[in-house]
């Protein structure tokens, strides 16, 4: 299972459908048919997303325990494939069958809260806010509308790896990697002089997440518009096109993907790269003289907070058992059973508290504890800093921008405002 942002290709389909539901009547927040507190009973209908292959005892055991809780209500429990998964809640949607209790990422959560689909837990269960790390509750907030429309279930988030060799070669202390972008593109310049431009200390342009770290306002207040090309945006562009003249960003970095830019930090090629301990694993077997010399640290960020993966449990605002799909949400994502998912699988709870447990601040010498504890020291504060009304095909715009403008085609300010304008006009025709 891979916690990101799963289906950002289809993200649109159901963004168009869903909206049109706003048109036929409904405002937008948070209808629904009763008091989100009351009397626990009835049938609740739970959907997850691709989760019961891996993990049906799990489940079957924590919807147990509520009804053991709640002897009259019950829960019936729906598993839907990773693919088609946004198709599928569109369809539901429109059809008026939307589970009372839905597995969904942010940018899901947007069309159906838009089309008064999501009950508005901020206003109707705000009572649970303090139970949440802040940024974990924050991030079901929709652009323009008041409101939360998910309780935060798991959370994600990747370390970098850094080549602890290669920085000593270069002069630079291996155990101080940069922690600002000032300190990294001055060491990423050192690194190529020092290596006769051998060694790049990246192999990847800057995503949207980057510009976030990097402190650029990615979109307006109101959720209408993209910012990107404000001028600390241009500024982080204008740095990365000054790395990839001076040697220090890979020259394969505007077409590399993830894998490939796997492929050259294990190769000692590129000094720092995202990753994870299934990563760290390989290196093991694999690059035992790359292994001998990893560090791991926060990816770079200039505002302290680390980028955070989320996933959340929407209420139907239309629900006929709002009280028990309200309680059920809120059972699933308490820290008791966040603590227990997470010892399933590689995710961190979103519950205040959680990640002082011994479990992801105690390391034991393996690779998957190393891992752990570093990614759930930043998850404390991180924020998710991609807009939730970003698209794929909106993401390829800025993709496309930034290799002209670090390969000198464009400067750097013409591409941000030409990818600016054309994400605002792909916003407004949905």
């Amino acid at each position: 299972m891979h916690l990101s942002r799963r289906a950002a290709a289809a993200t649109a389909v159901l963004f168009t459908s869903v909206l049109a539901l706003t048109a036929c009547g409904s405002s937008g927040g948070s209808g629904g048919s009763g008091s989100a507190f009351g009397k626990v009973e009835g049938q609740v209908t739970f959907q997850t997303w691709n989760l019961k292959a891996n993990f049906k005892s799990y489940f079957e055991g924590v919807i147990a325990d509520f009804e053991k809780k709640y002897p009259d209500a019950t829960v019936k429990w729906v598993d839907q494939p990773a693919e088609g998964y946004p198709e599928k809640l569109s369809a539901d949607a429109a059809g008026g069958t939307l589970p009372d209790v839905v597995n969904v990422s942010p940018d899901l959560a947007y069309p159906l809260a838009k089309a008064g689909l999501a009950l508005d837990l901020e206003k109707t269960a705000g009572k649970y806010r303090g139970e949440y790390l802040d940024g974990a509750w924050r991030s079901h907030r929709m652009p323009g509308m008041p409101g939360v429309y998910a309780f935060p279930w798991y959370l994600n988030t990747g370390p970098m790896f850094y080549n602890k060799e290669l920085f000593a070669k270069a002069g630079l202390d291996p155990e101080k990697p940069p922690t600002s972008y000032d300190q990294l593109f001055e060491d990423a310049v050192t690194m190529a002089r020092k290596s006769d431009r051998k060694i790049a200390m990246l192999a990847g342009t800057p995503s949207v997440e980057d510009f976030g770290r990097y402190g650029v306002r990615l979109m307006n207040t109101q959720g209408t518009a993209f910012t990107f090309n404000e001028p600390k945006g241009v500024e982080l562009l204008q740095h990365y096109k000054e790395l990839y003249a001076a040697g220090a960003l890979d020259s394969q970095a505007l077409t590399a993907q993830a894998e490939s830019a796997g492929r050259k930090f294990q190769q000692q090629s590129v000094a720092m790269n995202p990753g994870s301990a299934h990563d760290l694993e390989n290196f093991r077997k694999e690059a035992p003289s790359l292994y001998r010399h990893i560090g791991i640290t926060d990816a770079v960020n200039n505002t302290g907070k680390a980028n955070m993966y989320v996933q959340g449990l929407m209420v139907n605002a239309q629900s006929k058992v709002t009280p028990a799909a309200v309680a059920f949400a809120h059972f699933v994502t308490d820290r008791k059973n966040q603590m227990a998912f997470a010892k399933e699988v590689t995710i961190f709870p979103s519950t205040k508290g959680s990640l002082d447990d011994p479990y992801f601040t105690k390391e034991d010498g393996t690779d998957a504890t190393r891992v752990r504890v570093a990614s759930a020291k930043s998850l404390k504060t991180a924020v998710n800093y991609t807009p939730v009304l970003l698209s794929d095909q909106m993401k390829t715009v800025l993709r496309n921008a930034v290799a002209k403008a670090v390969q000198g085609k464009q400067s750097p300010e013409a591409a941000l405002d030409g990818a600016v304008a054309a994400c605002n006009r792909l916003l407004k025709t949905g």
